[in-house]
């Protein structure tokens, strides 16, 4: 049986790179969440059905952290993440442009002409129901419509995903990750929300306390979740193992309020300083709290790895 191709990651075009026509799925894509895949998954379907060459496309960095400075540490999702995440699906292209000052001034007609036109060989684009685009976002459905009536594309339009009565959105989700409320999270994302990092020396004292953790730093751009302490699961090589992780800063533990991300790893006991790791995070099941000395704060957390292991044995 013939193998896929592997997905193409590309952060530049040459006049050659999309001879094909092409249907191109547009968007931020933050977190790639359960309404973005409709739209990938709707993009490669009918890729596949009309001959198409697929392509998401999509930005290096937010627009929003340099048109309002703002989501600088809200992404849900790295560039990394978002790859690794499409590189499971027969998606054919991904393609990161570099959001600076002059693709921000482009108007909706240049947008449509130089980029999905001439650039992309476009013959299909499938857009979120809100997509806006050009300069200051005055380019909306209506006018993406016409101009496929201009030049000869075709729109498809996916409408609003709803979960519980709410519509499925980046927003939403980082809303719900900065709550805690981890089960909404994975309902949203159709996955658990992960946090990548490298494992770096603290001060031991989760190994004094008879719990040694793995102390991370996670990409300064990503949002985390709300102070706590919560069941998670770590990925560490190919191997994914049961642990607990506290978000915040171990108050009963550091007089200053050094915020740190500390994960133990059940049944497991070998040194990873300096290696990476995944951190899935999937409930909460704390507030973080200032304890009167370490031996309740020893309790606690022996408590608290029970309530651990139960939740898995429950899951077998």
């Amino acid at each position: 049986m013939k193998g896929r191709k592997s997905l193409r990651v590309i952060t530049q075009i040459h006049d050659n790179t999309f001879r094909k026509h092409t249907g191109v799925g547009l968007g931020n894509f933050d977190g790639l969440h359960i309404g973005h895949m409709a739209l990938i998954n709707t993009l490669i379907s009918e890729c596949k059905l009309n001959d198409l060459h697929s392509v998401v496309y999509t930005f290096t960095k937010h627009p929003e952290t340099m048109l309002r400075k703002t989501l600088m540490n809200q992404l849900i999702t790295t560039n990394e993440q978002k790859t690794k995440i499409l590189e499971s699906t027969a998606l054919d292209t991904l393609y990161y442009k570099e959001f600076d000052e002059d693709f921000s001034r482009l108007s909706p007609e240049e947008f449509i002409k130089n980029i999905l036109i001439d650039t992309l060989n476009v013959r299909l684009t499938v857009v979120g129901f809100n997509y806006r685009f050009g300069y200051k976002g005055k380019g909306d459905i209506e006018y993406l419509k016409k101009s496929g009536e201009k030049y000869g594309f075709r729109v498809i339009v996916i409408p609003p995903v709803k979960v519980k009565s709410e519509i499925v959105s980046s927003t939403l989700i980082r809303d719900y990750i900065k709550k805690g409320k981890m089960e909404r999270v994975f309902q949203l994302l159709g996955r658990h929300f992960s946090l990548y990092g490298t494992v770096v020396a603290g001060r031991r004292m989760g190994r004094t306390l008879g719990f040694p953790t793995a102390n991370i730093i996670a990409h300064p751009k990503m949002v985390v979740p709300a102070n706590g302490v919560y069941i998670t699961k770590t990925k560490y090589g190919s191997k994914w193992m049961n642990s607990i992780t506290n978000v915040g800063i171990a108050p009963t533990l550091r007089e200053d309020s050094t915020f740190s991300i500390e994960t133990h790893l059940l049944d497991y006991d070998e040194d990873i300083y300096g290696k990476d790791i995944e951190v899935c995070f999937i409930q909460k099941l704390r507030d973080e709290k200032k304890y009167d000395n370490i031996e309740a704060l020893k309790k606690q957390v022996a408590e608290d790895i029970k309530r651990v292991r139960c939740y898995w044995e429950v899951l077998k």
